[in-house]
Parts: structure tokens; C-alpha cells; sequence
């Protein structure tokens, strides 16, 4: 027997720590509910089941995206459903004008409700927006994340839906205006929105001053009803003519050199197109340029290659690439008129002269039927008259039975874009109810994996705590048995 070294002792205490171990592990698991609470449980199975849950939340996350994007599509939808209310309404307006049972005044009443209503589809458009973004009015692009990874996105797009983008625009009047001058510097501005001048017959002066020219426009009385003055000098007898306002007006663009000029620039706006045109040549009154349907939104560049005797007239778009080429040839009191052989319908008039000094003319309010779409002209005779006339987009006049006919055939495009954008919200919506059940099965099965990896089984868990416990127990007494083995010794010393 030995007492320096109770081994019986160190081996149940050995013992009785691995049980203590044990049983605070399965305590810890069996309050937690996991398998696996840090790294040391299963280091493998920790990091899939992160990797998982990352996932699972990732899905669960674009659950809710793809929620947000119908309560968008169902925005935009619904706007779109009164769009299309309204748009019936104007077919049945133009139908009951199309008949000749009515009067001219009763088509004029009608013809105000159907501008009313163009504006309140205009309105619409301007005003639909889901969390502060447009949706109808300049046109939406978004993409929806409906995926717990990258690039599972759906787009969507949703093209302008305005009055104007869908043919059934509503504004009030249309003019044009002559004008002759000597050479210098003059600005022929149109008149702020909502001041269009009724018909008759205006006095349009102009004022030597120098190189300088003040332009008025005066009603019968002799009030000035508009001017446009030029201040600048020395800009090489340019004529440019701006828009005051440019709502709802488009504007063709004129531009040329008088008498000894060498350059001039202008700007044009038609159909959210900003058009420079640059001419290159001494002597040239101008360039027109008239286009029954109007191009489509973005830069364009008309330039102008003069050489001895000829004109070459390039228009391009935003990217450089060339639309149409005009060749012709253009002498002094001559103006040339061109037309694609693209069937773009474009044309173009050029001519060269200078003008003599100290004339004036009249401004006169034209009467004209009201055209879909955009009607500009501008031209330049060889006296060097340059006339000017700026047509406001109607897409809707049943002030006559046969505009009211025509009228019918031109709302009916627009219900059918309506019916598409519809169409597309419609399905893209449909798309997304599948994507969404489709993420929460996903989430649920994933969420299943890795439960079977982290979460633990009760069960078995509480099998082993009763094992642990009892050998802790059994192992607590056999301690207290070995530590009482040395004392045996005592006897054997009496």
C-alpha cells in the first residue's frame, strides 16, 4: 500500500471532470435548442449552416422585395386603369362629334371636355409615384432583386404615358408671323405660354439701332403685346429665334447670314428633340426643315458643308451616325426645297439674298386646323422675308366631323399603348406571385437543412444528460470511497 500517490482518487476525479464537462454541454444544448453553439461543437457544420443562414435571410429579404415591386406595379396599374377610363371616354366624345347631327357649337363643348380630360391624363401621369419615383411621367427603368444572390434581378420599364407622349395632347391655339429687317442682330421670340394672340391682323416693327434690333409686337390699339430685344453687337447679322416658354410649343429653328454674315447658329425643339443646326456660308437666308412625324427624343446635329455653289445638309443623331443627307445647289433669290429619298419625310429649303434696310410688316394671327402631332414650319424667301409659324401640338381636335373621325382612329392607338403598358405591368406582376412562392419554399427547405445540421435532437440530448449525470454521480461516490483508502493504513500502525 502507498499513500504519497492515491491513484485510485486521481482517476475518479479524472473521471468526475469529464462527466462535469459532459453534462454542462448537454445542459447548454438542451436550453439552447442547437447542436452546435461555438465553433469547437463542429467547426464543418458551423460554416455551412452560416453559409445557409445567409441564404435564408437573403431569401427571405427578397420575399419582401418582390412584395414592394407589386405594391409599385399595382401603382403604376392603377393610374394606368383611369388613363384608359378616360381615354374611353374621349373615343366616345369623338364618336358623338363624328356625327354631323351636331352643331359647330356643339362640338366646341365638346371638344372642352375632351381637353379637360387630356390634361387630367397629363396629371396623372406627373403625379402617380411610389416611394417619391415617377412612374409614368418620364419613364420608369428599375430593377427588382428577387434573389438572395447577385444578378437575380427582374427589370421592369414603363415608358412615358403623358397626354403628349400618347397623341392626345390638348392646347389652345397656333400662329405665325412674318417679319423683314435690315442687316444686324435680331430676336424674334415667341409669346409666353397661355398668351397666344387671337385672330386679326398685328403690327410688327422693327427698329434700326445700329447693328441692333428691338422687335414688337403690337395689337390694334398699338399695346405692345410682345418684344424681343437684342441687345448684343457684333455677332455677325445672326437671326435666331427662341421660345419664350417652350410648353406644349415646338419650335422650328432658324438660322442664317445676312448680307455679309459668315456664320449663324439656332436651336430647334420639337418632340423632346433639341436640334443645332450650324450654317457655314456667306450670303444663306436660311435652312428649313419641316417633319410630319416627329423624330425621336435625343441630340441631333444639322451641319451645313458649303462649297462653291453647292449645300450638303447632314443631320445626325446623338451618336454621330448620319440620318439623311441632303445634296442641292442654291443661288442668289433661289430657294431649293429637298426631300429625302428615306421616306423620313423631311425636307429642307435654302436660299441667299440680303435684305433691304428699313422694312416692316404685319404679324398675323392665322386661323388653322389643329394637326396630330407636331406641325413646325420656317422658311426664308429670296427677298429675305423670313416667316415663321409654330402649330402647338393638338393630338385631339372634334371641333369638325372629320378631325372627329380621325380623332377616333388616334385614341384608339392610344388605348392600345395603354392596354400594353397594361399588359406588361400585368404580367410582370403575375411573374412576381410566382417568384415569391417560389422564395418561400426555397427558404423553407433551406431552413430545413440547416436545422438538420445545428439544431439538436431532444431527445438524444437528454439520453446522454441522464447518462453524463449518472456518472457524474457514480463518480462524485467513488471519489469519496478512494479518498478514504489511505486512511487504511492507519490501521496497520497501531
Amino acid at each position: 500500500m502507498i499513500i504519497n500517490h492515491n491513484l485510485s482518487a486521481m482517476n475518479a476525479w479524472r473521471q468526475l471532470s469529464i462527466n462535469n464537462t459532459e453534462t454542462q454541454k448537454s445542459l447548454e444544448k438542451l436550453s439552447s435548442g442547437y447542436r452546435i453553439n461555438r465553433a469547437g461543437d463542429d467547426a464543418a457544420g458551423l460554416a455551412i449552416s452560416e453559409k445557409m443562414r445567409g441564404q435564408i435571410r437573403g431569401l427571405d429579404m427578397a420575399n419582401r422585395n418582390a412584395q414592394d415591386a407589386i405594391s409599385l406595379i399595382q401603382t403604376g396599374e392603377g393610374a394606368l386603369n383611369e388613363t384608359h377610363s378616360i381615354l374611353q371616354r374621349m373615343r366616345e366624345l369623338a364618336v358623338q362629334a363624328s356625327n354631323d347631327t351636331n352643331t359647330d357649337d356643339d362640338r366646341k363643348a365638346l371638344q372642352k371636355e375632351v381637353d379637360q380630360l387630356a390634361k387630367e391624363i397629363s396629371r396623372i401621369s406627373n403625379t402617380t409615384e411610389f416611394n417619391t419615383k415617377n412612374l409614368l411621367g418620364g419613364g420608369f427603368n428599375g430593377n427588382f432583386q428577387i434573389g438572395a444572390n447577385e444578378g437575380q434581378t427582374i427589370s421592369l420599364s414603363i415608358n412615358a404615358l403623358d397626354a403628349k407622349t400618347l397623341g392626345v395632347t390638348a392646347d389652345v391655339a397656333s400662329r405665325s408671323a412674318t417679319v423683314s429687317g435690315a442687316a444686324g442682330n435680331v430676336t424674334l421670340a415667341d409669346l409666353a405660354d397661355n398668351q397666344f394672340l387671337t385672330e386679326g391682323v398685328y403690327t410688327l416693327t422693327t427698329v434700326a439701332n445700329g447693328s441692333n434690333f428691338d422687335i414688337l409686337l403690337k395689337d390694334a390699339s398699338g399695346n405692345i403685346v410682345a418684344s424681343a430685344i437684342n441687345q448684343a453687337a457684333g455677332t455677325g447679322g445672326a437671326v435666331t429665334l427662341t421660345d419664350a416658354k417652350g410648353n406644349n410649343v415646338i419650335d422650328i429653328g432658324f438660322s442664317g447670314a445676312i448680307s455679309t454674315a459668315s456664320a449663324a447658329t439656332v436651336t430647334i425643339s420639337a418632340s423632346g428633340a433639341d436640334l443645332s443646326e450650324t450654317a457655314n456660308t456667306a450670303g444663306l437666308v436660311g435652312v428649313q426643315m419641316t417633319k410630319a412625324d416627329s423624330l425621336a427624343p435625343g441630340d441631333y446635329t444639322i451641319t451645313y458643308d458649303g462649297t462653291a455653289g453647292s449645300e450638303k445638309f447632314i443631320l445626325k443623331d446623338s451618336t454621330g451616325a448620319i440620318v439623311a443627307t441632303v445634296n442641292g445647289t442654291a443661288t442668289a433669290n433661289t430657294i431649293y426645297n429637298f426631300t429625302l429619298t428615306n421616306g423620313d419625310k423631311v425636307s429642307f429649303a435654302t436660299g441667299a439674298t440680303a435684305p433691304t434696310d428699313g422694312q416692316s410688316s404685319t404679324f398675323t394671327v392665322v386661323k388653322s386646323d389643329y394637326t396630330s402631332g407636331a406641325s413646325t414650319a420656317a422658311t426664308a424667301d429670296a427677298n429675305g422675308n423670313i416667316t415663321k409659324q409654330a402649330v402647338v401640338v393638338r393630338g385631339i381636335d372634334i371641333t369638325t366631323q372629320a378631325n372627329a373621325t380621325a380623332a377616333i382612329t388616334t385614341i384608339d392607338k392610344a388605348i392600345n399603348t395603354v392596354s400594353t403598358a397594361r399588359s406588361n405591368l400585368g404580367a410582370i406582376q403575375n411573374r412576381l406571385e410566382h417568384t415569391i412562392n417560389n422564395l418561400g419554399t426555397a427558404a423553407e427547405n433551406l431552413t430545413a437543412a440547416e436545422s438538420r445540421i445545428r439544431d439538436v435532437d431532444m431527445a438524444q440530448e437528454m439520453m446522454n444528460f441522464t447518462k453524463n449525470n449518472i456518472l457524474q454521480q457514480a463518480a462524485t461516490a467513488m471519489l469519496a470511497q478512494a479518498n478514504q483508502q489511505p486512511q487504511l493504513v492507519l490501521q496497520l500502525l497501531r
